[in-house]
């Protein structure tokens, strides 16, 4: 890839994260409840990890182990979130 198509590309990517700013900043102005709010705005967050990690720390480049490397603690942070959702909930 030449230096201009990578220039180009991280100036896209620059673009998608600052809307993507924007949008989760957006959320808190929206009528919705508190725990829809922190969702909607955690998976903004997710998303702007995401582009983060492939574009600018060269993920996209690796092999497949690495994402495997990175696939198994998501599903377990995943995994945790969802076992503490009722302790959460139900609590007094």
């Amino acid at each position: 890839m030449s230096a201009g198509q990578h220039s180009v590309r991280n100036v896209t990517v620059w673009m998608w994260l600052v809307l993507l700013v924007a949008a989760g900043v957006a959320v808190l102005g929206i009528p919705i409840s508190k725990t829809v709010a922190v969702v909607l705005i955690f998976s903004v967050a997710a998303v702007k990890a995401s582009l983060v990690i492939r574009h600018f720390m060269h993920v996209r480049q690796q092999p497949l182990m690495v994402y495997a490397m990175l696939g198994i603690p998501l599903i377990l942070a995943i995994a945790l979130t969802l076992v503490l959702i009722p302790d959460i909930g139900f609590r007094h």
